[in-house]
């Protein structure tokens, strides 16, 4: 999911930030009446390219539906067989829009990116909000984002005995790097 705009020097030149995907956490935790689930997700690839000047910003990220894992097979088969059906769509998707909020060229600030959160297929406009960490090239961000799956058309995995509630909370700790996008290989 998640959460991706601040430049290097945020002069008034267009960035691209670039996911690393091993250094990207994508965490989901789900309550339910027994007890709360927890797991993970896997980043595919991010690339967000930004103007810092005008707000404007597009890309791609991208996690990979058929990775998540809670920790139990049989709860992983019923999430990937009945609630994402990630065979049928194996990607969830975030692509930027805009973005606001006084970026550092160093150390920490926060921006507000706006896009079009695509899962099972649907499209959802969405607001992150983003605390970042610029180090040189090196970029840090976080967000936090309550995903309504059943609003959304998702199925509700709650039987007789089993509640399950009807929103996912989602956290995202991601790093990328930074470059100016006039040094990108065309």
């Amino acid at each position: 999911m998640l959460l991706f705009a601040v430049g290097p020097s945020v002069a008034a030149q267009e960035t691209t930030l670039e996911l690393d995907p091993a250094s990207t956490r994508i965490e989901f935790t789900v309550a339910a009446t027994l007890h709360t689930v927890h797991g993970t997700f896997a980043l595919k690839s991010g690339t967000i390219q930004f103007n810092p000047l005008t707000g404007s910003a597009s890309g791609a990220v991208v996690v990979d539906a058929t990775s998540g894992d809670s920790g139990s097979s049989g709860r992983d088969q019923k999430m990937h067989k009945d609630i994402l059906e990630s065979q049928r769509y194996p990607e969830i998707t975030f692509a930027p829009t805009k973005m606001s909020g006084k970026l550092e060229p160093q150390g920490e600030s926060s921006v507000q990116v706006e896009g079009i959160l695509t899962l099972h297929g649907s499209e959802h406009p969405i607001s992150l909000v983003l605390p970042v960490r610029v180090n040189g090239n090196n970029l840090q961000a976080q967000t936090h984002i309550l995903i309504p799956y059943v609003a959304w058309g998702l199925k509700n995995p709650s039987s007789f005995v089993l509640h399950v509630n009807d929103k996912v909370e989602i956290n995202v700790t991601a790093a990328g790097h930074l470059r100016p996008a006039h040094s990108q290989a065309n």
